[in-house]
């Protein structure tokens, strides 16, 4: 039998005050990681995030940084280790939505502010905590990412061109970090249900209300981010002993593809 148990492992789990980030975050606790919880707004929702994990019996703080900011995420690791020990998991998950317009009509500001979340963010987290990691016989980066790499569909390009950068990072960094033990890999949800799946399905679909997706997708729901965080749990976990470098798409069924 495979061993997901994470008991004695530290996370960092970017974006986890609600959505997806909040289902990782309370995921990897139930699999017995000690999570700090990062968020830029929302004290009240990390500090739910918190009370979460801490009643699953794991450590949980929050962390207020954004992922743009290089001086609050130096701050934030150092804290992190001061607080739990050197962390051994990075699930890079904060993200925002484009505004779902056409590349004709979108503001160069907005590809800007993207690249700076999806892409740049990822990298300096990644960077500002391999000392971290890698003191570890091993330790796991997740990159969160999108099926829309795959889908690339109409007028979401600033959010497709920053998801599809920071999984050249990943892939990247898979390569560069084999021999220090540090395994990473991506996971690309479909369209979840989290406030961030409600942006996306307004300004691909028209319609913010992304139950209206339920009856075409594979299982007859859209994921939930307890789907994805099956998904990151397996990665880190031991049940997880030969991959590094890999994407998995949490679509149904292959569906590669927004309705």
């Amino acid at each position: 039998m495979t061993d997901m148990n994470l008991a004695g492992r530290v996370a960092l789990v970017t974006g986890a005050s609600r959505g997806i980030g909040r289902g990782i975050a309370i995921g990897l606790a139930e699999a017995g990681a000690d999570v700090a919880v990062n968020y830029t707004r929302g004290e009240e929702a990390a500090a739910e995030t918190v009370a979460a994990i801490q009643a699953l019996g794991r450590r949980a703080k929050a962390y207020q940084a954004s992922v743009i900011d290089e001086a609050a995420c130096a701050a934030m690791i150092a804290g992190i280790e001061a607080d739990f020990g050197p962390l051994s998991i990075l699930v890079n998950n904060a993200g925002i939505a484009s505004r779902g317009l056409a590349v004709a009509d979108t503001d160069p500001a907005e590809v800007d502010k993207l690249f700076a979340v999806h892409a740049a963010g990822p990298h300096r987290l990644s960077r500002l905590a391999l000392p971290q990691l890698r003191r570890h016989e091993r330790s796991d980066i997740v990159v969160i990412s999108s099926i829309a790499t795959l889908a690339n569909a109409p007028n979401g390009a600033p959010y497709t061109m920053a998801k599809a950068a920071g999984e050249a990072l990943a892939l990247t960094l898979a390569k560069e970090e084999l021999a220090n033990g540090v395994r990473v890999n991506i996971v690309a949800p479909a369209l979840t249900v989290s406030d961030m799946g409600e942006k996306l399905s307004r300004a691909i679909t028209g319609n913010a209300d992304i139950h209206h997706l339920d009856t075409t997708m594979p299982f007859g729901r859209v994921a939930v981010p307890a789907d994805v965080a099956a998904a990151v749990v397996w990665f880190v976990s031991d049940a997880n002993p030969y991959c590094s470098g890999q994407k998995l798409n949490i679509d149904g069924a292959g569906m590669a593809t927004f309705r």
